[in-house]
Order: structure tokens, then C-alpha cells, then sequence
């Protein structure tokens, strides 16, 4: 039986800030156009009171408390038995936590950059932080049709931040990652207001309140939970994105602004992972566990797919996109070989990979900046002109292969202890792609930062370390290391990459009561065996 939420009004305080904050600044933002400057000031403002009202989140969440806290609920729709309700769960926190983390790094990481002629700072950044403030709901949401609209509603900021900031294929990837998501969120409608017969067919009632859906389509026959579990699951595996569903990924990832790829790749794909603990596993226990090998075979697929195309790219923001698939293919693997250990390691994964493929995003982009191209092949022995930025980058790779030490170790090290008792095939197969990232990552810092100084990165000699000569038209170009201000936006990232590495209890604490919660609404409770 579920918990009944926690719904102090100091914390719901908490979670009406951590929604409306970003909200409230978007719509600040948005009347800035004029003024560059004044726009980023206010934005970043905004970003980091988000932050530190987090932070107060985090420490005021009670791990041993009740599955939901810091909840509140307002009447929406009442004929349809529909209600504003939010509340965050330890899975639900990270991903919050993670999102307030990474907006105001976007935000001074992307300080100087150059938007196209016809668009303002303003607009962008109010984009930014709506797309903050949907994802924060969506994460906090208690009422799948409330869950569902913000499902839904996410994808028009990011649609018009890839389709108005990006690339040369910007609109033809917008709308491709438009299509897709939205396509997965109409048959999850479908399944939602199935949840919502069942619940009416059962209490003579229908209702979108997630903890009675839980009690009451888990209880409903295995070929209901079936059909439920399959709009869901597609919806989720669109967005999460899992093998053969991810094709819109590395287009949207190649297209979009720097910061916009940090903020897909890193929180918004994760709505698709959170969707399988939040409302899969617990409204549709058995099918779940019918169906798990269908998500296994995706997964795992996805893992050694991800490696070897990875590993083929030439364009260094696919890479990153392809290397994101492969760990998304680990995070499903934890979560459906149903134990306790392989799910924490999923859910700190998605954390984990957060930070650090957040962070490697972030320095691909300024590698990018000073080189004005974002192929592997433009560049080569960048560490003689910027080892800061080097040493970055080979920490973030490092990071992104599980390295001991850093962040992302244990939770791939959980993912496969903890899938091997249950699922020791698939778990063999997927080790086999931690052989590849280990080859991929080390491939593309060689090919960029070690070897002769050639391409974008040629040094003219008399200029000395820090010029360059593009050698097309001969001109010198300033080629520097990495300046204050993108050290100040790198050190939280690269201190969570260490700090977690050498000491993952305080985000372990937090995800352990959840994750026990969701396995035992599976019928799990004894490890997982």
C-alpha cells in the first residue's frame, strides 16, 4: 500500500516555488527583447534562486517519510475528477535537483554566445525557462491527466529553441522531434483514460489521481494492464529514447544550440525513464513483468548499437547523442531486471549521467566555438594550445565511460551487480559496451586534442601557443584556453563528477526508500530474487 503524500505547507511552499520561480522568470524575460544584457542578467537570477530553493528542497526531504512529500492538490477539472496535484518522491527530487543545476549552467556557459541576427537573447531565455518550469512540473506531477498535458506542452519551447536557435537542419529536426514525441504522448492518452475506465469500473468512480490508479489498475486483469502498459511504454521509449525509437535523437542533438542539447540530452529524455518508475512499474505490475523482455532486448540492443554508432561518427554532437542512447539502454536494463540494486543504479544513473555527459556537451561546444566546427576531423593537438580545456574534456569522457572514481561508476557498477542475478544474459551482452564507450571516448579525445596540430587547430608557429591560422584563407585566428567565466561554469559539474565518485551515500540515501516503494508495488521485496 502506498504511503498517504506529505503535504506540510512549509513544503508545499517549496514545490509552488521550485514550479512557479522559473515560470515567473520566463515571463520577465520574455519582456527584455531590447536588452540583451539586462535579459541574461534577470535569467541567470532566476536560474540560481531555482537553485537554492532546490537546495532547500533536497534538505528538507525527509527520505524515511512518506512516498510522496512537499505535496499540494487544487481543483482543475472537477467533472473529471482532475486536480493540479504535485509532489516529489527521491526520483522525482534528483531529476529536479539535476534540471535546477543545469539551467544556470546553460545560462553563463552560453553568455556569449552569438544568436542568429533576427533573435534576441530575451527570447531565448525565456524559452529556457519555460522549459524548465513544464519539465519541473512534469516531474512533480500526482495526476496523470496533469502529467500528460505537461508531456504534451514540453515540446513546443524545446520545438522552437532547436527549430528557431539551430543548426542549418534546424526545422526539419524540430519538427521531427516534435512529431515523434507527440505521436508517443497521443496513444499514452489513450492509455490514460483506459487507467481512468478501469478506475471508474472498479471504485464507480473515474479518477487521474496517480496513488489510486496505482491500487486500482494493478489489481486489473493482465490483459488491461497490457494495454495500458503499451501506450505508456510507447510514449516513454519515444521520449527516454530506447532502440529503434530514438532515430529523432541525433538529429535534434546535431541541430540544436549547445545549451538546448545539454538540456535535452541531459534532463528532458529522462522524463522517459522517470515515466517507466513513476507510472509503469506501479499501475501495471504484471504486465510490466510480462513484458520485460521486450524492454530488455531494447534496451541491451540499444546499448551495443549506441557503442558501435558512437564510435563511427564524424560529427562530434551525434556522438554525444549516439553515447546517450547506449546509457540509456543501461538505465532500462536496471529498471527491468526488478532488483533493488539495479534499479537504485538506474535511477542514480539518470542523475549521474546528467552531470557528466552534461558536462561533456558544455566543452564539446566551446571546443566547437573556437574552432568553428563541430567534425572530429577539423581538429587535432588542441592540448598544446588549451590543456585547461583539454583536462576538462578528458575528465568529462572519463566520467562518461564509468571511470572509478567518478560519478557515473556507480551507478553503471549497481546497474550490472544488481541486473546479473536476474538477468545474467542481458547483462553479459550489455557489458560488452562498456568495451566500446571505453574505445569511443578515448578515440575522440586522440583525435581532437593529441597528434599533430592540424585543421581548425593549426598553430602558426611564429604567433606562438594560443594562434591560430585557418589555414583556408590564411588569417590568424585567437584560439585561448578556457577563460574565467567557463571555469566558474564547469567547477560545480566537475566537482559532482568527483565528489559523487568518491561519495555517492547522500544520493543513494535519497533513492533507496523510492525505489524500495516502487519494487514492492511490483511484488518485489526481497531484493529482487
Amino acid at each position: 500500500m502506498l504511503e498517504p503524500a506529505s503535504s506540510s505547507s512549509g513544503g508545499a511552499a517549496l514545490l509552488v516555488a521550485l514550479l512557479l520561480i522559473p515560470l515567473v522568470g520566463a515571463i520577465v524575460v520574455a519582456f527584455l527583447r531590447d536588452n540583451d544584457r539586462l535579459a541574461k542578467q534577470v535569467a541567470l537570477g532566476f536560474s540560481l534562486v531555482e537553485f537554492v530553493v532546490m537546495v532547500i528542497s533536497w534538505i528538507s526531504y525527509d527520505p524515511s517519510g512518506a512516498r510522496m512529500q512537499q505535496a499540494f492538490s487544487v481543483d482543475w477539472i472537477p467533472a473529471l475528477g482532475v486536480h493540479l496535484s504535485f509532489g516529489i518522491d527521491g526520483i522525482a527530487l534528483v531529476m529536479i535537483a539535476a534540471l535546477a543545476l543545469l539551467v544556470p549552467v546553460v545560462i553563463g556557459a552560453g553568455w556569449t554566445d552569438k544568436l542568429p541576427a533576427d533573435r534576441s537573447s530575451g527570447a531565448y531565455l525565456s524559452l529556457i525557462l519555460l522549459q524548465q518550469a513544464i519539465t519541473m512540473g512534469a516531474f512533480a506531477a500526482t495526476d496523470v491527466f496533469v502529467f500528460y498535458v505537461l508531456f504534451e506542452v514540453m515540446l513546443i519551447p524545446m520545438y522552437f529553441l532547436i527549430g528557431q536557435y539551430g543548426g542549418p537542419r534546424r526545422q526539419y529536426a524540430a519538427v521531427k522531434f516534435f512529431l515523434y514525441s507527440f505521436l508517443g504522448g497521443m496513444i499514452m492518452l489513450a492509455s490514460a483514460i483506459g487507467a481512468y475506465v478501469q478506475a471508474a469500473d472498479t471504485l464507480g468512480e473515474g479518477t487521474f489521481d496517480w496513488a489510486t490508479l496505482v491500487q486500482v489498475v494493478s489489481d486489473a486483469p493482465l490483459t488491461n494492464q497490457i494495454w495500458i502498459f503499451l501506450g505508456f511504454f510507447l510514449a516513454f521509449a519515444v521520449k527516454a529514447p530506447l532502440v529503434p525509437l530514438h532515430t529523432w535523437l541525433p538529429d535534434a542533438a546535431a541541430e540544436a544550440p549547445i545549451g538546448v542539447s545539454v538540456i535535452l540530452i541531459g534532463v528532458l529524455d529522462k522524463v522517459g525513464t522517470f515515466g517507466f518508475l513513476r507510472y509503469l512499474l506501479p499501475m501495471t505490475p504484471e504486465a510490466s513483468k510480462t513484458l520485460a523482455p521486450l524492454v530488455l532486448v531494447m534496451g541491451v540492443a540499444g546499448v551495443i548499437y549506441g557503442a558501435l554508432l558512437a564510435t563511427g561518427q564524424r560529427d562530434m554532437k551525434r556522438f554525444v547523442a549516439y553515447v546517450s542512447v547506449a546509457h540509456f539502454g543501461f538505465i532500462a536494463l536496471g529498471i527491468f531486471a526488478f532488483s533493488a540494486q539495479s534499479e537504485t543504479g538506474a535511477v542514480s544513473y539518470m542523475l549521474n549521467h546528467s552531470i557528466s555527459t552534461g558536462m561533456l556537451i558544455l566543452v564539446i561546444g566551446m571546443v566547437v566555438a573556437r574552432g568553428g566546427s563541430s567534425l572530429i576531423a577539423d581538429y587535432g593537438g588542441l592540448a598544446k594550445i588549451t590543456p585547461a580545456l583539454a583536462g576538462v574534456f578528458l575528465v568529462a569522457g572519463l566520467a562518461s565511460l564509468s571511470l572509478p572514481g567518478t560519478n557515473s561508476f556507480i551507478s553503471e557498477f549497481l546497474v550490472l551487480i544488481g541486473s546479473y542475478g536476474n538477468e545474467p544474459v542481458y547483462t553479459v551482452i550489455a557489458t560488452v559496451g562498456m568495451i566500446f564507450a571505453a574505445l569511443y571516448i578515448l578515440w575522440l579525445y586522440q583525435r581532437v586534442f593529441h597528434g599533430p596540430v592540424r585543421g581548425n587547430a593549426l598553430v602558426d608557429v611564429a604567433g606562438g601557443p594560443g594562434t591560430a591560422v585557418a589555414p583556408e584563407v590564411g588569417a590568424r585566428k585567437a584560439i585561448l584556453d578556457l577563460s574565467g567565466r567557463e571555469k566558474l561554469v564547469l567547477a560545480p559539474l566537475l566537482v559532482l563528477v568527483v565528489g559523487i565518485g568518491f561519495y555517492p551515500k547522500p544520493v543513494l540515501d535519497v533513492i533507496t526508500p523510492t525505489v524500495d516503494a516502487t519494487l514492492q508495488s511490483v511484488g518485489i521485496s526481497d531484493g529482487g530474487n
